[in-house]
């Protein structure tokens, strides 16, 4: 395609490359979820006593509202485009922490005395957070519904990192940016891909700026030598606004990769946060404390699962299974009991009379219609109830709350050389390909997405995981 053909192509696609309609969107949301905070704050006081606190007072504390604002783009959450979820948890958490600690200094050195007010405002704090993400959410979904909203990109690279940034653009249009098109000098990009037409000319960058606006450039080559991407970036890429450079060396990036200056050599630094001491220290920690803390009131839905799976069918309520754990080792992990008893006998039995079925088994080491599974195991999977009881692996150590995915003996072959990287950290009752894709995902994307948890552990990821699941396993997601 020449730039006089693609010209006509996007004109009648495209009309706006702002990102300025999203962070009025996000801007909105926002506020929405400072008022509802407030409100929720207020309403516990009055639930406690309707005459300590005037619910309709609230209101009275709209004018601290551009506080938040403010705190929220001195954190970076504007525009919210392509944000890391464990940041932009982590900086929803920092700039609530500093708005709400502003207001109730201020009416402290103001009145000179604590009330109730104050109460609700802490309160208010405590649920910020998870407001503010819900409404975050929902604005990311009402912005993917429009198609102005999304900003145009140009993808640098046609080769498989590119299409793979294009796949995820394209799948997961709340990131924000939309690929309109690719340029790659080479004959084998083809002339399109996905409906996103390829121009031969990597040089065009500067005229396409020009012509067209697109304030956004995404470099996703492989192979290139350093020469040829410093020519790429000064003679073509500058000339965009923004620039992402998409690194051909995915083992070795985490998103909190931080700059370091060798006297004029730009280098980036990370760190294995999880080999750390003080780190696995820490997750060891708030394991133990979530569990306790969860368990006190989960106990009695456990009891009444284990009567309902007793009920349905013969056999032990709970089934030990052996997984692989940290470093390889072996270990028992526990779960509610969701097949008929000699479930390994029918299970070899059908797998040798049915090779489609012995090809899915083999593809996942899971079956969709899994006929060994009770009508009380269906629920339980579903909901992944049945995965409860490792909270005794948690709190025996050998399991942690968030972590890769716990595997059999006949999976390690498919990790191949990633195994020992992946299973440097102890498994998890869930994780970060869980949250993504659940059953749906392959190999390749399950190790992928366990190998970005490792890289890019920290505090607030691990929340982040945390706070997705209950959503995921809410919607039954993926899960059989």
């Amino acid at each position: 395609m020449t730039l006089n053909e693609f010209e006509i192509w996007y004109r009648t696609r495209y009309r706006y490359t702002s990102s300025r309609f999203v962070t009025m969107v996000m801007i909105a949301s926002d506020l929405i979820g400072v008022m509802i905070s407030f409100g929720i704050g207020f309403f516990c006081i009055n639930t406690y006593d309707m005459t300590l606190i005037n619910f309709k007072s609230f209101v009275t504390y709209w004018p601290y509202l551009p506080v938040f604002i403010l705190f929220f783009q001195f954190f970076h959450l504007y525009p919210g485009i392509s944000l890391a979820p464990a940041e932009e948890l982590r900086n929803f958490t920092y700039s609530s922490f500093l708005s709400y600690g502003g207001i109730i200094f201020s009416r402290y050195i103001e009145d000179g005395d604590w009330d109730w007010i104050s109460l609700a405002f802490i309160i208010s704090f405590a649920v910020s957070t998870l407001v503010l993400m819900r409404c975050r959410a929902a604005a990311h979904y009402v912005c993917s519904r429009f198609k102005f909203s999304r900003i145009p990109a140009v993808v640098y690279g046609g080769g498989s990192m590119g299409r793979q940034v294009i796949d995820r653009l394209l799948q997961r249009k709340k990131m924000g940016y939309t690929p309109v098109l690719i340029l790659d000098d080479d004959a084998a990009a083809g002339d399109e891909y996905r409906g996103v037409p390829v121009i031969h000319d990597t040089a065009a960058g500067p005229e396409i700026v020009k012509r067209f606006g697109i304030k956004v450039a995404i470099v996703a080559f492989t192979g290139h030598s350093q020469r040829e991407l410093t020519r790429l970036f000064n003679y073509s890429v500058a000339a965009f606004r923004y620039s992402v450079m998409i690194p051909d060396f995915f083992g070795s990036t985490n998103i909190w990769m931080s700059i370091r200056d060798f006297d004029g050599i730009l280098g980036l630094a990370a760190s294995n946060r999880l080999n750390m001491f003080w780190n696995w220290g820490f997750k060891r920690f708030c394991d133990i404390f979530m569990v306790i803390l969860g368990g006190i009131f989960i106990f009695p839905f456990l009891l009444i699962i284990a009567v309902g799976i007793k009920a349905g069918s013969p056999g032990p309520v709970l089934f030990g299974h052996t997984r692989v754990g940290l470093h390889g080792k072996k270990i028992k992990i526990y779960k509610f009991r969701t097949m008929v008893t000699g479930a390994e006998e029918k299970l070899n039995a059908m797998l040798a009379s049915d090779p489609k079925l012995r090809e899915e088994w083999e593809r996942g080491f899971k079956l969709k219609d899994d006929p060994r599974i009770t009508k009380a195991g269906k629920f339980l999977r579903k909901f992944s109830l049945d995965e409860f009881p490792q909270i005794l692996n948690v709190l025996k150590g050998e399991m942690s709350l968030v972590g890769p995915r716990p595997i059999t003996e006949k999976e390690v072959e498919q990790y191949g050389e990633n195994f020992l990287r992946i299973f440097s950290a102890k498994p998890g009752m869930t994780g970060f390909w869980q949250v993504s894709g659940r059953s749906d995902t392959d190999y390749a994307e399950r190790i992928s997405y366990d190998a970005y948890y490792l890289q890019s552990w920290s505090f607030w990821l691990d929340l982040w995981v945390l706070y997705r699941t209950i959503g995921v396993v809410i919607r039954g997601k993926g899960a059989y």
